[in-house]
């Protein structure tokens, strides 16, 4: 007879399919389902989600947990899988089927809705599909509880422990110190981004991205990349990690950047422990230290001097009239100069925070009640003309551009930025700890940086929460500081100063 704990496996694996059958759900819906699928689509994935969440709110699941915390047999490992299981059971069995359902519908709902308002660029059409969604988030705070602020029961599903003043700390200090930089930068002769235009073959392109994927070691063996209208990445099980960008002809970045940062999610992926799979201990630690892997292939990796030293003539032959004449330190300057914009996820490193900023506190007011889905366009404009003094001049480039409150991720932006700072903090400590990873990646190795990545993060699953990853690799927990000194030191090189 199994034991207890191999029982409760054997349970967690089951939940785990389901969410990958819905993961698979998911994905098909982004990536090929017809414009007509959208209701059933929905109707599907509210389904599974209800008997997922029925299955895993059972009371055989309690007790088995109850059993288990009595045991003294367990290894730390074990200890920890019970632990989180214990906290997801105990906000899980909160909500019950009904409004499970209604959140999913909700959300198949808001997703086709955003689709059709992009394709229109008419935030209009999407109002009130996010205004619903806006409303089952509150109502999921208020049955999940929260001591000072709305927003903590939301940033907890993808920070655990990350509470809405902290944030705002942090965020307020690093609000300081970039502004004077990008002052300093704003008063240097501007870099010409003109090289980075003109017209850039969508297959080519293509194939060039997936070059890019395969040097950095994505396995597509164990997954796959496809077009979407918002990039992201995936995992619908073991062996199956899949990701997606978008291109842009007229605008090489545009696929480049978003292929290296989901490759950089992926690649987590593909590096947690697939003898763990259904546990916490094969799982991701927190959406912060995600984003850290996707921030730190794509800025410190992937806008380096040394990845584009070896990737600069292969550039140069894929796409002749545009770079073959022009000099690599163009290039170089070119990818990473900073000058406000509409996308986030085509931001420069500076700006981008500013995007994220704006995003969380707009959902602080969300979730407090102070703005509604109708209010929110206008909202947006402001914000974007108070942070980067831009003029937003259309819904798709302003509050359409991402699919997140669709999605119903309230709560989820703080940890792009969150990530950025732990992917400073991180880089540094793996060139510190392997001198010689960015001699290799100047000649396209990128294994030592790989091997390093999944050694101290990726194999763990989620043994540490996330500060005490941190400590454990760096010495210390979160600190900003080293996100600023590099950004610092990188931009005054690159502006003069």
């Amino acid at each position: 007879m199994p034991t207890l704990y191999e029982q409760y496996k054997a349970q967690m694996s089951k939940l785990a399919d389901l969410s990958g059958a819905m993961a698979t759900l998911h994905w098909d819906q982004e990536v090929n389902m017809p414009k007509n699928g959208a209701a059933s689509r929905g109707k599907q994935i509210a389904t599974l989600s209800a008997i997922t969440h029925e299955q895993f709110t059972n009371e055989k699941i309690g007790n088995l947990l109850n059993r288990m915390e009595r045991m003294t047999s367990l290894d730390n490992a074990q200890k920890k899988n019970i632990a989180i299981t214990r906290k997801q059971y105990d906000k899980a069995t909160r909500f019950d089927e009904a409004f499970v359902i209604k959140r999913s519908q909700a959300i198949s709902h808001a997703f086709a809705s955003w689709i059709a308002a992009r394709q229109a660029d008419d935030y209009g059409i999407y109002k009130d599909a996010l205004q619903e969604i806006i409303d089952i988030k509150k109502e999921e705070a208020k049955i999940i509880g929260y001591k000072d602020h709305p927003y903590d029961a939301l940033l907890d599903e993808y920070e655990p422990g990350l509470t809405t003043a902290r944030v705002t700390e942090i965020f307020d200090h690093v609000k300081s110190e970039l502004k004077p930089l990008l002052k300093k930068i704003r008063k240097s002769k501007k870099i010409s981004t003109k090289i980075l235009k003109g017209h850039f073959d969508k297959d080519i392109q293509w194939q060039y991205g997936l070059n890019i994927l395969k040097q950095i070691g994505y396995d597509f063996e164990s997954g796959r990349q496809d077009i979407s209208e918002h990039p992201f990445s995936t995992s619908l099980g073991p062996g199956d990690i899949r990701v997606t960008t978008r291109i842009d002809e007229s605008d090489f970045c545009n696929m480049l950047f978003s292929t290296i940062h989901e490759g950089g999610h992926a690649l987590y992926e593909q590096g947690l422990p697939a003898s763990e799979y259904g546990l916490a201990t094969g799982s991701y630690i927190s959406l912060s230290i995600h984003e850290s892997q996707s921030r730190l292939w794509e800025n410190h990796v992937g806008r380096s001097k040394e990845f584009w030293s070896y990737n600069y003539p292969s550039l140069q032959q894929h796409f002749p009239r545009s770079f073959k004449k022009k000099s690599l330190k163009k290039f170089y300057k070119a990818i990473n100069a900073i000058s406000p914009g509409y996308i986030r996820t085509e931001a420069d490193e500076l700006h981008y925070h500013f995007h994220v900023i704006i995003r969380f506190e707009i959902e602080q007011m969300i979730m407090k009640g102070e703005v509604s889905a109708k209010e929110l366009k206008e909202l947006w404009n402001e914000k974007y003309k108070e942070y980067l003094g831009i003029k937003v001049k259309s819904d798709k480039l302003g509050v359409l551009q991402d699919v997140h409150w669709a999605h119903g991720g309230i709560g989820y932006f703080p940890t792009y930025s969150l990530g950025s700072f732990y992917a400073a903090q991180f880089y540094q400590q793996a060139v510190k700890d392997k001198p010689k990873i960015e001699s290799k990646i100047e000649k396209g190795d990128h294994s030592t940086l790989l091997k390093w990545l999944r050694k101290n993060i990726h194999n763990h699953g989620r043994r540490y929460e996330a500060e005490e990853l941190c400590e454990r690799i760096t010495g210390e927990q979160l600190n900003v500081e080293h996100f600023l000194r590099y950004a610092r030191k990188k931009y005054g090189k690159i502006y003069g100063f």
